[in-house]
């Protein structure tokens, strides 16, 4: 009778940890029975509980058919995360991707600009030398801006805040591109118009890269 009892709580224990519904209510045993009163799907032949389809063993590991419990709700959002932003990285253009092509959209776009500034009376040219052909602002964007990207795929793998780190040295580097327009002998007009189109530049590119870089590595 005891096992019987054991049995009937170990099961009901099992539904409840669940927070399932028992497919039926548990039989209380009310008053002395003996081991013939019990029904035979009960016991078996020597006394012990006949334990059902789907019934774990005490302290074994559960079979096929019984009730396990769902996994913690915070595990499943942990995981569905894991595996969103997975396929949102391996659906993303490489980095050099994004780099080349906006490499390509500045110097078209600087090669544009300088061309209306030539047209308007820009001469672009230094007083110890020939002006800048337009070519030349398309070759040194492209140039630049290509180098830009490789400080972008250093910085991925070796800053530890790739992203502010590749901004705060391109504008650095923005910054020193000034020094020649300043320096080489370019009117002021000239000097005026050559750095507006390495901001430009800059303000096509950096953004773009520092997109594709991660706040912390």
């Amino acid at each position: 009778m005891t096992a019987v009892h054991r049995h009937h709580e170990r099961r009901h224990a099992d539904t409840t940890t669940c927070h399932r519904k028992s497919p039926g209510p548990v039989p209380q045993v009310t008053g002395p029975r003996t081991l013939s009163d019990v029904p035979r799907s009960g016991l078996s032949d020597r006394g012990t509980p006949v334990r059902g389809q789907g019934e774990a063993a005490p302290g074994g590991p559960p079979s096929a058919g019984s009730p396990t419990c769902p996994p913690p709700a915070d595990h499943r959002t942990a995981t569905s995360s894991t595996s969103i932003q997975a396929a949102s990285t391996g659906s993303r253009p490489p980095l050099w991707k994004h780099g080349l092509a906006a490499s390509v959209v500045a110097s078209l776009t600087t090669t544009a600009l300088a061309s209306v500034a030539s047209g308007a009376g820009v001469s672009f040219a230094p007083r110890t030398g020939d002006g800048i052909p337009p070519a030349g602002f398309a070759e040194l964007t492209l140039i630049f801006s290509l180098l830009g990207v490789g400080i972008a795929a250093v910085m991925a793998r070796r800053a530890r805040r790739p992203r502010l780190t590749f901004v705060r040295t391109a504008v650095a580097l923005t910054a020193l591109s000034f020094v020649p327009d300043l320096t080489v002998g370019f009117d002021a007009v000239s000097a005026a118009t050559l750095i507006l189109l390495h901001v430009v530049a800059a303000a096509i590119v950096v953004p773009v890269l520092a997109r594709r870089l991660a706040l912390t590595r």
